[in-house]
């Protein structure tokens, strides 16, 4: 079997030219930091300046205070009144539909009204110091508005991934404003504003129904009316009719009274004779009300006169119950002075350092070039 047999001067001087060394590029960390240390009071200068500037920045930065307020539905306390007019008016007949979870409900609908929002911030004291000059027009106001506005927030409690299940539903709503009181006192404002809003449009709705009840009732009644009065004619005419037949046939006095079995005529009754006809006849011509002996128009009258009494304007409620009442701001939200200082004199150093070490850099290779 054959044999290559490798000499040792086959690989040597292959190419004519020399290879480079290996160069072994290494970070001189005491270079650095002697690069550092010889330009400390550049660095010194440029953190200070930053930390001034993050001093600056943390005035002139927008203050922001949050007020809060926890609310749940209204307990039997606040809402009592309106119960007791609920059973007044539903033994009356009349349906409302009102219940403590539909008020809550109404409440937090009208709380995320943007409509309302705008309607209140416009009356607002608190829109017209935001507002540079006393003469604005339409819409610098509707842009100071609607900034404000979308400071209110409604945020529901109820979390499922949250353990601790309270057993009751809570909303949490909130202000912010530059200034904590004027946080606190704008949020309390509104959710007095908005218990007003839902007062009335509750009563109304009362209102409304009554109003409706009352119609129906009206109504009905002056049908019953017309009927119990057709009936009225109808009857005196039969008795005229009666009486007629009872003279013709010669009963005078009632037929049963004789001893006499007598078939009564099923159209015009004679059983009475004719002197009991005749005072029948008169009974009846004499009344001239026809709900005088009918006691169902009587009691719908007095229905109709104590439905036509209600006043729902005199109701009061709370469509809600505090949990929490609206707070007052003790810690603004965003980053503290402090921080804001550290982080910009952390950032300076950092510019500072880099700028000495990228300057140190380009000067080496200024000179190395040189060479």
């Amino acid at each position: 079997m054959s044999s290559i047999e490798m000499k040792p001067n086959q690989l040597e001087n292959t190419s004519p030219y020399p290879l480079m060394a290996t160069q072994h590029e290494e970070i001189d960390l005491l270079g650095l930091l002697s690069t550092l240390y010889a330009a400390k009071k550049q660095i010194v200068a440029i953190t200070l300046l930053f930390a001034l500037c993050g001093l600056a920045a943390s005035f002139l930065l927008p203050q922001k205070w949050t007020s809060e307020a926890v609310v749940t539905p209204p307990e039997n306390a606040n809402i009592i009144e309106l119960r007791r007019a609920i059973v007044n008016m539903t033994v009356l007949g009349v349906e409302t539909n009102l219940d403590a979870i539909s008020l809550y409900n109404l409440f937090l609908k009208k709380f995320g009204s943007q409509e309302l929002r705008e309607k209140f911030l416009a009356t607002s004291p608190y829109v017209q110091t935001l507002l540079t000059s006393r003469h604005v027009d339409n819409s610098e106001l509707y842009r100071a508005i609607v900034g404000v506005s979308q400071k209110f927030k409604a945020v529901d409690n109820s979390d499922p991934k949250k353990s601790d299940d309270t057993g009751y539903t809570s909303w949490t709503l909130s202000f912010t404003a530059p200034d904590a009181e004027d946080a606190q006192q704008v949020l309390q404002s509104y959710v007095e504003f908005i218990a007003g809003e839902v007062k009335k449009d509750v009563i109304t709705n009362i209102k409304n129904a009554v109003e409706l009840k009352v119609a129906f009732e009206k109504e009905k009644l002056a049908l019953d009316r017309v009927n119990l009065e057709n009936q009225h004619k109808v009857k005196l005419e039969r008795l005229g009719y009666s009486l007629q037949v009872a003279n013709a046939a010669g009963l005078a006095a009632p037929v049963y009274s004789s001893g006499q079995a007598v078939k009564d005529d099923p159209d015009y009754s004679v059983s009475l004779g004719a002197n009991g006809l005749a005072e029948k006849l008169k009974i009846e011509q004499s009344i001239k009300d026809v709900a005088q002996l009918n006691p169902a128009i009587q009691n719908r009258e007095h229905t109709l006169r104590v439905l036509a009494a209600i006043n729902p304007g005199d109701i009061n409620f709370q469509p809600y119950q505090f949990q929490m009442q609206p707070s007052l701001p003790l810690k603004k939200e965003g980053p503290g002075k402090a921080l804001i200082i550290v982080l910009a004199a952390l950032v300076g150093l950092m510019v500072a350092a880099g700028v000495v070490l990228v300057r140190s850099a380009l000067s080496s290779r200024m000179n190395i070039e040189a060479m």
